[in-house]
């Protein structure tokens, strides 16, 4: 009786979906998984996703992994859970906007980074670097964020979320500069592995969302960090606020409530319905912004200290997991914090390197030096 009670409640809230969502929505009942499962619950499928997410064991490292400043001793700096929630509560604002889901829309935003290495897209470079020096495809965050999910967690099972949760963590990338962007239509998991497949072969391929929800999110994605970064970079003596270009001042803004909720405005002026976006006006001052951004933040070797010792922590750490797994180690650092709680089947059908990647891309930034000092290797210092 009480599980029947539980379907009345789920079956009533799809049924609201369909009454008040607009028609891009994607509706809760058409949640599709990779298995089958035959739990009753009152959670809709993209509500019963995001919980998911929110309690897996990589959600949980989010708290001291790198957005863009490392190796910095100062608490008001962003870190990856910071970036994360403000992707989620912008793209859930907007999906609340156009009566698009803000269960799936939550979702995609929570997971989405979910695969970042320690120290942030500097990080990610050098793993990828490392990882294809013994063989591996290219290493990407968003393709980590996925395998995280769908392989790695529950001891190998993964977390069986809807093929439309993975797809919008795929297809996150908010580097990318779209003015307008409408979603890809419905994709099956056969053709989600191909996009997977694409993707690890052509690092440049360009992938769409297959839903509008997974549009919000990839703009929400720019939103939370561009203005965000800049006010990091000030705290940090960087860059002064003056040198923001003039044209992005005046037509976003100089501080980043002002560049957020002008960017957020824009996209709700401009309306959702086969596709979302900027007006030309404000795509072409975002652009700029980006431009400015990456020239004298994200390039700025003022930002990297130390890069050359990091890569080296990186290629040590590398060398001494492959030959822990090679060698079958039981009581080694990788077999004691992953492997023993692993399926027997990961072991098989992995490669050494790609499980030593797979243990380097969940570790926290200070669990990295950690590592790297107990190896001997020379630490960078905070500052």
């Amino acid at each position: 009786m009480f599980e029947e009670q539980l379907v009345a409640i789920k079956m009533a809230l799809e049924k609201r979906e369909e009454m008040f969502f607009a028609p891009p929505a994607t509706l809760s009942s058409r949640g599709r998984r990779r298995h089958l499962e035959s739990r009753v619950g009152h959670r809709t499928s993209f509500a019963l996703d995001a919980d998911r997410i929110l309690h897996s064991r990589a959600y949980t490292r989010y708290i001291d992994k790198t957005q863009v400043f490392y190796l910095v001793d100062n608490d008001h700096i962003t870190h990856r859970v910071l970036h994360v929630q403000l992707v989620s509560k912008i793209a859930r604002t907007l999906a609340r906007v156009f009566a698009l889901n803000e269960d799936l829309t939550e979702a995609i935003a929570l997971g989405h980074d979910i695969g970042h290495p320690p120290f942030g897209h500097d990080g990610e470079a050098i793993l990828d670097k490392v990882g294809r020096a013994h063989g591996l495809a290219s290493f990407q965050h968003n393709l980590q964020s996925v395998r995280f999910l769908d392989l790695l967690e529950n001891h190998g099972e993964g977390c069986n979320l809807t093929v439309q949760v993975l797809d919008g963590i795929l297809c996150h990338d908010g580097e990318v500069h779209n003015r307008m962007l409408a979603p890809q239509g419905p994709v099956s998991f056969a053709e989600l592995d191909g996009r997977i497949a694409l993707k690890n072969s052509d690092k440049k391929a360009e992938l769409r969302p297959m839903t509008m929800e997974g549009c919000l999110v990839r703009f929400a994605d720019t939103l939370s960090y561009i203005g965000r970064d800049i006010e990091d970079a000030i705290e940090l003596r960087l860059v002064r606020r003056d040198q923001i270009p003039k044209s992005c001042q005046q037509v976003l803004g100089r501080t980043n409530g002002t560049i957020v909720h002008r960017l957020v405005a824009d996209l709700i002026a401009n309306g959702c319905d086969n596709e979302v976006g900027f007006s030309p006006e404000i795509s072409a001052a975002l652009q700029e912004l980006k431009a400015f951004n990456y020239q004298y933040i994200y390039l700025n070797d003022a930002i990297k200290p130390d890069m050359s010792m990091v890569e080296h922590c990186f290629k040590e750490l590398l060398e001494k997991y492959i030959n822990e797994v090679n060698r079958e180690e039981p009581g080694s650092v990788v077999y004691n914090r992953m492997l023993k709680f692993m399926d027997k089947g990961y072991m098989l059908d992995t490669p050494a390197a790609a499980i030593a990647v797979d243990f380097i891309a969940g570790m926290t930034d200070d669990y990295f030096l950690r590592e790297a000092g107990r190896l001997g290797c020379q630490i960078p210092k905070i500052i």
